[in-house]
């Protein structure tokens, strides 16, 4: 897939089929929409391309700061993108004047100037334009002078897909990881910087690897102990992802730790048969099963065994 930062350099596509979304978690919802892109495309010979934009476009109209999270940062979002099997992606910086186009000149110097496109597959419901104005009918209408081809994107897809983000924002924030990763059709992961912690961990015998999130709109799962799977990353790759090191299973605890009555939230990973000197590597972390909530525990050794409860149960996850 090549991706392109700028809508000034980009190329001639060749008989484009085109959508135009967020597509944040890039879930099973979004996979259909795609499906249905690459398959029209194979039908004229054409190429699949995808506009998407960044920052989101609800933090720049509604001026929401951190607080409104993610499932994917825009590196995860290319990567997903590009294992779809996308010809193009282009990522358009989202900006105040860019929201303030009038939904004609959104059509017509940013669409058909832009791109020449041969389809665009759009969502009944698509908005755009200032004050999110532009609508459906009058792509429409436009389609009709201009020569291209207007595809709907069903509306019980729509619903499944605008429901689906928001539904698994929700189910991570309450730990609910199954249901995230059935919606999201693979497991939510998230990465980190590995940290300098208070080694407490490795005094009870499970050395943590302690993560600093970088990027502070990704969505992070709810408190709570986790089985999860690992990975070292290291290397931009080509289209700005990271390349996997290393494969590795563990668990992890997300919250407060009340039982050493610290009020910092704090990310722990302890990675089964490991002890490499990780500080300052990357770490990508997959949820893949909530075990229990965070306890406040009378001790050190009631911990302890509950540390070996929960390494129990991520091992019997592992079949091992």
């Amino acid at each position: 897939m090549k991706v392109y930062y700028s809508i000034d350099n980009i190329p001639a596509f060749n008989r484009a089929v085109l959508t135009i979304g967020t597509f944040d978690g890039v879930h099973l919802g979004h996979q259909q929409i795609l499906e249905q892109l690459k398959q029209e495309a194979r039908r004229i010979g054409g190429e699949t391309v995808i506009i998407t934009f960044h920052p989101h476009p609800r933090k720049v109209v509604s001026g929401q700061q951190p607080a409104f999270h993610l499932l994917n940062t825009i590196g995860e979002r290319i990567e997903l993108l590009d294992k779809n099997g996308i010809d193009h992606l282009v990522v358009v910086p989202f900006t105040p004047a860019f929201a303030q186009q009038t939904p004609e000149e959104y059509i017509e110097h940013f669409l058909i100037e832009k791109f020449h496109p041969h389809t665009i597959i759009i969502g009944y419901d698509h908005r755009f334009g200032q004050g999110r104005t532009g609508n459906y009918k009058l792509l429409e209408a436009y389609s009709e002078r201009m020569g291209f081809r207007l595809l709907e994107i069903p509306g019980h897809v729509i619903d499944e897909n605008t429901v689906s983000s928001t539904r698994i924002r929700q189910a991570l924030i309450e730990s609910h990881i199954g249901q995230a990763n059935t919606l999201l059709g693979y497991d939510f992961f998230f990465e980190g910087t590995v940290v300098e912690g208070n080694k407490l961990g490795r005094v009870l015998g499970y050395p943590t690897a302690n993560l600093r999130i970088e990027n502070e709109e990704k969505l992070v799962p709810g408190n709570g102990i986790y089985v999860v799977a690992a990975e070292i990353l290291d290397r931009q790759s080509a289209i700005g992802n990271q390349q996997s090191l290393d494969s590795l299973k563990g668990m992890m605890s997300i919250g407060i730790r009340p039982t050493i009555t610290d009020n910092r939230r704090t990310i722990e990973v302890n990675l089964f048969d490991f002890n490499a000197d990780i500080y300052g590597r990357t770490l990508r972390v997959y949820v893949k099963q909530y075990i229990r909530a965070e306890e406040k525990f009378d001790g050190l050794e009631s911990l302890k065994v509950a540390l070996a409860n929960d390494k129990q149960v991520s091992l019997r996850y592992f079949g091992l």
